[in-house]
């Protein structure tokens, strides 16, 4: 049985009772589901989708304008995708795409999860709408999005966290990831990160009993570190933390084996 009919059988299997856009999403279609053979994929459309969201913002995304960008009529579009939930979804599936599969013995767990945090805000910095458009709505995950989860909890499971540990860790992991990346988003609108730090800088000076914490902090070089650097040192407290619950688990099995 080749890959997409496997997909379609396993989609019935699991229940008749699953939502439109859910089996819209897993399924995969090539095409409409109604009317004269379709000139377009859904794919397609979802990727000229993302071009307008990548120039424009997630907000520019419509029905109406995909319709144009394509050059089909807007009904014709609604052959595709019954609502833009569906069409963001499958905007959500291409921009993130499969993830990369980490090879490697369960001690290089650590360095599997960091590769993983990199690659995944590697994507939210690509598609600066991919955080409004992930976070906007619950919704169910498609397969990409999955394997992505699948792939993190992998690396935690090989730390030696347990199902729900293992899930409040990657709750972390991703809430760091997408912090940096809606910190990212301000610092391309407005006023830019040195002016803000210089105005912040000088209004702490002007104030200096109210805020010293805060400026000796900036004196020793709070506003100095780059992005990037926030982004890796959150991500080391991150997996430092981990590691000491992992340790912490071993040590208090250990205990108990030897009673």
């Amino acid at each position: 049985m080749n890959g997409k009919r496997a997909q379609k059988k396993r989609i019935k299997e699991t229940g008749a009772n699953l939502p439109r856009s859910v089996k819209a999403l897993w399924e995969a279609r090539a095409g409409g589901t109604r009317g004269p053979k379709p000139t377009l994929t859904a794919e397609e459309i979802a990727q000229a989708a993302i071009a307008v969201a990548d120039g424009e913002g997630l907000d520019a995304v419509s029905m109406q304008r995909i319709a144009r960008e394509v050059k089909v009529t807007t009904m014709a579009l609604y052959r595709y995708f019954a609502s833009k939930d569906e069409l963001v979804d499958r905007m959500i599936e291409l921009a993130g795409g499969p993830v990369r599969r980490w090879e490697g013995a369960p001690a290089k767990w650590r360095e599997r999860l960091s590769q993983w945090a990199h690659e995944c805000a590697a994507i939210y910095g690509r598609h600066m709408w991919f955080l409004q458009a992930a976070t906007a709505r619950r919704r169910v995950m498609g397969p990409n999005e999955l394997e992505w989860l699948d792939a993190a909890l992998g690396a935690l499971s090989a730390a030696g966290l347990n199902g729900a540990e293992q899930m409040n860790a990657f709750l972390v992991l991703i809430g760091h990831v997408r912090s940096h990346a809606e910190f990212s988003a301000g610092a391309a609108k407005d006023i830019s990160p040195e002016l803000w730090a210089s105005i912040t800088t000088e209004l702490v000076q002007k104030h200096r009993d109210r805020y010293g914490a805060l400026r000796g902090a900036i004196e020793s070089g709070a506003f100095a570190a780059r992005r990037g650097d926030s982004f890796a040192f959150g991500l080391e407290c991150i997996l430092e933390g981990i590691e000491a619950l992992a340790v912490r688990k071993r040590r208090s099995s250990h205990k108990r084996s030897s009673c």
